[in-house]
């Protein structure tokens, strides 16, 4: 038998790693401190409403995640094939779905099974003898 079992280092299997350089880990540090920062001013000085202050802290919140992905798991669609950014495509499809399917139960849920200001009235009338 002439197959040879030994890897000589020059995987053709081999995944390519990203490098990063010093400044993508700074650049990432001070975008993530950034980002929670004014989350955290919104929150101890309250200058909005309640409404407009989750809804930014939920945008910054997205927009950290995107930067923890991007500069320190240096995820991006060249990566891996193109696979890691094809995978995080498909969890995200997901979890929408679930979500969006979620809260679509608890709404019909809440539609269907409180009782209504007219309904509580019902059962004294049925018992009444006109």
């Amino acid at each position: 038998m002439s197959h040879d079992t030994h890897h000589d280092g020059h995987g053709h299997n081999e995944i390519e790693m990203p490098h990063a350089t010093m400044r993508d880990y700074v650049i990432g540090f001070i975008l993530a401190v950034i980002l929670t920062v004014i989350p955290f001013w919104l929150v101890m000085n309250r200058p909005l409403e309640t409404g407009p202050t989750v809804a930014i802290i939920a945008i910054f919140a997205v927009v950290q995640v995107v930067v923890h992905m991007v500069y320190f798991l240096h995820m991006s669609p060249k990566s891996e094939g193109g696979w890691s950014f094809t995978t995080l495509i498909f969890t995200l499809i997901v979890v929408v779905i679930m979500l969006a399917g979620s809260l679509w139960v608890m709404s019909h849920l809440h539609s269907n099974m409180m009782p209504m200001a007219h309904d509580a009235a019902e059962p004294a009338a049925i018992g009444q003898v006109i």
